[in-house]
């Protein structure tokens, strides 16, 4: 057995009711809790998320995401991929990233919400400032998002340091957007920089995986991937690409909408540009 697994089996008796509840149904899952965001495991263990934290600490861990990593390194020691193998060339594994990578955008079409989609693209087009948020592997889809909308004349800047998040967030208006992005959900500087954006009025959307998570609670608009991935990585490489995509959709909704004034401000964006290539 494993060292979480077997510490899990150590510390049983010194656990409270609800920390039992999640000890037996992690022992009888195995590899089961790698999908779940904080919130539904806490739905099928029928306690709170807080129970669910200190089960976390009581195994020594910061809390439930080191969980999470701990237990998919001990399911799956690689940790990467479960279709590439050490034994395929290069260019197979090119060919079965672009496999998953069609599938987690089929599956996100599916699952991605028309109206919430629809609703998004109008609070940006009227906002008056839109900040971005992401950390870690969501950083660079951050940056992305306020970089198209820049591009397309509106007031987008991203923020990928927790404590300028709070800061940013904590300056907002009714008038303005606040854009999370995390894949779990359950990112807790991006869950509470959105919660501070929704205290100032401001709207808040998220942009996450399928399913139930604390991002969620704070959230005005939803916007969902959905990638296989979860269920045996704890990397959300796949669902980048359907979040991107997403983004990809929006910018070119909000460029067709505004007009001549995107036009101008996508000419201005090229001629101040023109002198940074050769």
């Amino acid at each position: 057995m494993e060292r979480t697994s077997l510490q899990i089996k150590v510390l049983y008796n010194e656990m409270g009711r609800a920390e039992k509840k999640i000890a037996d149904w992690i022992l009888a899952n195995p590899g089961g809790l790698i999908p779940l965001s904080i919130s539904e495991l806490a739905d099928k263990c029928s306690c709170s998320e807080a129970t669910i934290v200190r089960f976390a600490r009581r195994l020594g861990f910061d809390g439930y995401q080191a969980l999470k990593i701990s237990l998919a390194r001990e399911d799956n020691p690689r940790d990467i991929s479960e279709s590439i193998s050490p034994s395929d060339s290069c260019f197979e594994v090119f060919e079965k990233v672009c496999n998953d990578i069609y599938c987690s955008l089929e599956r996100t079409r599916k699952v991605l919400n028309g109206d919430q989609l629809a609703l998004a693209a109008g609070y940006i087009l009227r906002a008056e400032r839109i900040i971005t948020l992401g950390l870690g592997n969501s950083a660079s889809v951050a940056v992305d998002m306020s970089h198209k909308f820049l591009r397309a004349g509106c007031s987008a800047v991203a923020y990928t340091d927790n404590h300028m998040q709070a800061i940013a967030a904590s300056h907002l208006t009714p008038r303005d957007v606040a854009i999370g992005i995390s894949h779990s959900g359950s990112s807790r500087d991006i869950v509470d920089a959105l919660r501070i954006a929704k205290e100032r009025g401001a709207t808040t959307i998220c942009l996450t995986n399928y399913g139930k998570s604390p991002i969620l609670k704070y959230s005005d608009v939803v916007l969902q991937t959905i990638s296989d991935e979860t269920q045996y990585s704890i990397l959300a490489l796949n669902s980048r690409i359907a979040q991107l995509a997403i983004v990809d959709a929006l910018y070119f909704y909000i460029v067709f909408n505004k007009g001549e004034a995107a036009t101008a401000a996508i000419a201005a964006t090229e001629k101040a540009l023109l002198s940074k290539k050769y």
